[in-house]
């Protein structure tokens, strides 16, 4: 039974950081207690992905209207 809490007590101080950094899609072994990225700079970044995307997708549904020739 004492060796199933220390593994336990070991497992929970390894998985506690590792957890930590996997929620906040960083590098598993990085420093969980160093200063997260800025709240803005996280959306300004995720918000430039998705009007790009978005942009992508509409130059894709309009493209045979544009290519179809006038008559």
């Amino acid at each position: 039974m004492k060796k199933f809490f220390i593994g336990l007590a070991i497992g929970l101080l390894v998985a506690f950081p590792l957890g930590i950094n996997f929620g906040r899609d960083v590098p598993l072994l990085s420093n969980p207690f160093a200063a997260k990225p800025d709240i803005t700079e996280r959306v300004k970044e995720r918000t430039g992905e998705l009007l790009k995307e978005t942009k992508e997708a509409i130059h894709e549904a309009t493209k045979p209207a544009r290519e179809k020739p006038d008559k």
